[in-house]
C-alpha cells in the first residue's frame, strides 16, 4: 500500500503555523498576569476592583485589535490576517466574560435584587451588559458550522461588533466620568473612531465606483 503523500503547506499556512500560537499566547498574557499577581499577593488592596478593571480593559483592547484586522489587511495587502480575526474576537469575549463573572460573583455574590438596584443607580452597568450580550451572540455564531447555517445573515449579525464596541466605550466613559478621569476613554474612542473612519472612507469609495458608468 502506497504511503499517503504529505500535504504541502502554502507559504501562508506556514506563516500562520508560527503566528497563531504567538497570538494565542499574547491573548493569554492578561490572564496569566492576573494569576501571577494573585499568587504573589499583587492584586492591590482591592483585588475585586483590580480584576474587574483589568478584565474590562483587556476586553476593550481585544475589541480594538479585532477591529484593526480589516484595515491592516487592506492597507498591507496581507489577506492572511483575516484568519486571525476570529481568535482575537473570541479573546475579546473571553475577557468580557471574566469581567462579567467577576462583577456577578465576587462583587455582588449573585445578589440579583442588588444587581437590579445597581443597574438602576448606575446605568453604565446596563450598557456594559448590553455589550456583553452582543459579544456573546458573536461568540456563539463564530464557529464555521454557524457561518454555513446562517449564510448571508452571518455577516449582518457580525456587524454587531461595531455596536458592541460603541456600548463598551460608553460603559467605560460613564464609569470613568464618575471619577472625573476621562483620559483613557478618550484614547480608546479615538482609536475606534480612526478604525471605523477607514471603513466609512472605503465604503464611500466603493459606492462612487459602483455609480460611475463603465467607459
Amino acid at each position: 500500500m502506497a504511503p499517503t503523500p504529505k500535504r504541502v503547506l502554502s507559504p501562508i499556512d506556514r506563516r500562520l503555523r508560527i503566528v497563531k500560537p504567538l497570538i494565542f499566547l499574547a491573548g493569554l498574557y492578561p490572564l496569566l498576569r492576573l494569576v501571577y499577581l494573585g499568587v504573589t499577593d499583587g492584586l492591590s488592596a482591592n483585588p475585586v476592583q483590580f480584576i474587574t478593571f483589568s478584565t474590562g480593559t483587556w476586553a476593550l483592547v481585544m475589541l480594538c485589535v479585532t477591529l484593526t484586522v480589516t484595515p491592516l489587511r487592506r492597507l498591507t495587502g496581507a489577506n492572511w490576517l483575516i484568519r486571525l480575526r476570529r481568535m482575537i474576537g473570541l479573546f475579546a469575549f473571553f475577557y468580557a466574560l471574566l469581567h462579567f463573572v467577576t462583577y456577578v460573583w465576587f462583587d455582588q455574590w449573585f445578589n440579583v435584587p442588588g444587581m437590579f438596584r445597581d443597574v438602576l443607580q448606575r446605568p453604565f452597568i446596563a450598557v456594559g451588559f448590553g455589550a456583553f450580550v452582543l459579544l456573546l451572540v458573536l461568540a456563539l455564531t463564530s464557529p464555521q458550522a454557524a457561518v454555513r447555517r446562517l449564510g448571508r445573515r452571518w455577516q449582518t449579525i457580525h456587524r454587531g461588533i461595531y455596536l458592541a464596541a460603541g456600548l463598551a466605550l460608553l460603559h467605560f466613559w460613564w464609569m470613568k466620568s464618575g471619577k472625573n478621569d476621562l483620559f483613557e476613554p478618550k484614547i480608546y474612542i479615538a482609536i475606534v473612531a480612526v478604525l471605523l473612519g477607514f471603513r466609512v472612507v472605503w465604503a464611500g469609495l466603493a459606492a462612487v465606483r459602483k455609480r460611475r458608468p463603465a467607459s
